[in-house]
């Protein structure tokens, strides 16, 4: 099963739903087409999120930045 999930919802409201589950985050960045993707350290982790957050999966390609790098203040 895949650790990533792509999200249609802010980056700061995954941070905060992935801090109350306990799910610790690989990587997450902001997607080109809107939205978020999450990466999460575990499967399990992935697979929790992706049950608790099912109304805001989004299905199919996504566009993403090419070379997204968080800015030095981001963990």
């Amino acid at each position: 099963m895949s650790r990533a999930t792509n999200l249609a919802l802010p980056e700061e409201e995954v941070r905060r739903l992935c801090l109350a589950q306990g799910v610790s985050i690989s990587a997450i960045e902001p997607l080109q087409s809107g939205g978020t993707r999450l990466v999460c350290t575990s499967s399990a982790g992935a697979e929790e999120m992706r049950l608790r957050l099912r109304g805001h999966l989004i299905e199919g390609d996504v566009v993403r930045y090419r070379f997204y790098r968080p800015s030095a203040n981001e963990n």
